[in-house]
């Protein structure tokens, strides 16, 4: 009998395939950069470096003309302290609106490009601390500024119109989508009360087993970003339309071999990825909140403004949401405070009455 991989594993397993076939597409000194950022970082963010990387490279081989004869394979050391500020800031540009190797044009905000510079500026500190280079001119250039964007969340009465929508749209189908309907109600109708009641990650989602959920102690065992395991606890809600899932449609099931485990299935009978999930809950949101772009990740905002709201307790949200760095929660959920702004709203006339 063949051993089942968790979730995790076999993403852990995916990433590195990838992360390995990427490397072979740089230069080979650049192994050595992601050989020691391995025990420090997780796969996923080694792996998006290593596209981040490439794309620098693809930039000077098209745009500088140093490198524009440049092979990948020519790249040596020395040619990153051979670039100026200006260079890099030449390819911050760059990264605004570019066209891949497949032709198809990308673009970068705010986060995107702070996320490519952070994986350049990484990499040029690699060779710098190590004195393979001499000059570091990444730490020449200003990152780019992240502004503060409004968190966009359900209301109160919005989750409550979101699951009424779930389990009553039946009523407006027919046909194929009736159908559709019928064989995910109860695991739609689950996942989207667990992420609203938990404030778990999507990703959290998708990898949980059946062993997970522990209905004696209302929680659930989540492996977080970089693998770390934790229980969250859930309350009635979301244990009733766990349990109505689990003796219904999920024990009826006939997963396919490798997703016997699997607490969420697809109606092809194997583990929910994150896409499905998202597409999911993007579905019904556009049914009762059209203006509102949700997400699984808003779903996961609206709880953690929900449980700030009501505790006060910073320390609670971010523990619970797992957040490693409480600022990172404070920023989020302590700098919003909407009931007061709503105040100002009447605080001030403009004509006596």
């Amino acid at each position: 009998m063949s051993y089942e991989k968790t979730y995790h594993e076999q993403t852990t397993i995916d990433y590195t395939l990838r992360l390995r076939e990427i490397l072979k597409t740089l230069p080979g000194f650049a192994r050595d950069y992601f050989r020691a950022i391995e025990p420090v970082s997780s796969i996923r963010t080694r792996m998006n470096y290593a596209y981040d990387i490439r794309v620098f490279y693809h930039y000077l081989m098209e745009n500088n003309p140093v490198y524009r004869n440049y092979s990948i394979d020519q790249f040596m050391p020395a040619d990153l302290e051979r670039l100026e500020p200006v260079d890099i800031e030449e390819y911050m540009e760059y990264l605004k609106v570019y066209k891949r190797e497949d032709d198809e044009w990308m673009t970068n905000g705010e986060k995107g490009l702070a996320r490519k510079m952070s994986a350049l500026r990484s990499y040029y500190g690699y060779f710098f601390k190590h004195q393979i280079i001499t000059k570091n001119p990444t730490l020449l250039v200003d990152m780019p500024k992240q502004h503060d964007k409004a968190i966009i969340r359900l209301d109160t009465d919005e989750v409550a119109l979101l699951l009424d929508f779930v389990e009553s749209a039946g009523s407006k189908l027919t046909g194929q989508a009736l159908t559709y309907y019928n064989k995910t109600r109860q695991r739609d109708l689950a996942i989207l009360t667990l992420l609203l009641g938990t404030g778990i990650r999507v990703s959290e989602c998708v990898g949980l087993d059946l062993k997970d959920v522990d209905f004696k102690n209302n929680g659930i065992t989540v492996t977080r970003k970089g693998g770390n395991q934790m229980v969250v606890y859930f309350g009635d809600e979301v244990a009733d339309a766990l349990m109505n899932y689990m003796e219904g449609d999920r024990k009826s099931a006939a997963p396919l071999s490798g997703h016997e485990n699997a607490l969420f299935l697809s109606t092809q009978r194997r583990r929910m990825g994150v896409q499905a999930v998202e597409n999911m809950v993007k579905k019904y949101a556009r049914q009762v909140t059209p203006n509102k772009k949700i997400t699984p990740h808003k779903l996961r905002s609206t709880y953690g403004t929900s449980l700030y709201r009501e505790t006060g307790d910073i320390y609670l949200v971010a523990d619970v949401l797992g957040h490693k760095d409480v600022n990172t929660t404070k920023k989020h959920y302590a700098a919003i405070d909407e009931d007061r702004r709503r105040l100002a709203a009447a605080a001030v006339k403009l004509r006596e009455s």
